[in-house]
C-alpha cells in the first residue's frame, strides 16, 4: 500500500506544447508498471484549453468545478459542468477546457498503452475555440 499525502506531489504548469492559456496539473495517480492508469486534477483558467489529442485506450473526465467546454472532431462544442462525466472513445480526436469567461477543473483518467496515455496533436485555434 502507498499513501500519497495531500500536498506531497507538486503542482505543475500545463506545457504550452499541449495547452493554450493558464493550466495547472495536479497529479493524482501514476503507479509504476504494470499498472496502466494515470489520473490528474487539471484546472483551466478562463480561455485555457488542451490541444487536440487522442488517447489509445480512451479517457474519462469528471468535472469538479466551474464550467467548461469539450468537443470531439466533427461534433458540436458541448458545455460541461460539475458532476458531469465525459467519456472519449479510444482514438477519438478531441479537446477540452474552460469557457471563455469561466474557469473549470476536472479529474482526467486514462490508461497507458505501451507506455503512452495521450497522443498530442495541433493546438485548438482561436477560431475553433470561439465557435462555442
Amino acid at each position: 500500500m502507498e499513501i500519497k499525502r495531500a500536498g506531497a506531489q507538486p503542482s505543475g504548469k500545463g506545457s504550452p506544447d499541449y495547452f493554450t492559456g493558464s493550466v495547472r496539473v495536479d497529479p493524482l495517480a501514476s503507479p509504476a508498471d504494470p499498472a496502466r492508469v494515470v489520473a490528474a486534477l487539471v484546472t483551466f483558467e478562463p480561455g485555457a484549453r488542451t490541444a487536440w489529442h487522442t488517447h489509445p485506450l480512451g479517457q474519462t473526465l469528471i468535472v469538479t468545478a466551474g464550467c467548461g467546454w469539450a468537443q470531439r472532431v466533427g461534433g458540436p462544442i458541448e458545455e460541461i459542468r460539475p458532476g458531469d462525466v465525459v467519456w472519449f472513445e479510444p482514438g477519438e480526436k478531441h479537446w477540452h477546457g474552460a469557457t471563455a469567461t469561466t474557469a473549470m477543473s476536472h479529474i482526467a483518467i486514462q490508461e497507458k498503452l505501451n507506455g503512452t496515455a495521450v497522443d498530442w496533436l495541433e493546438p485548438v485555434s482561436d477560431d475553433q475555440y470561439g465557435a462555442a
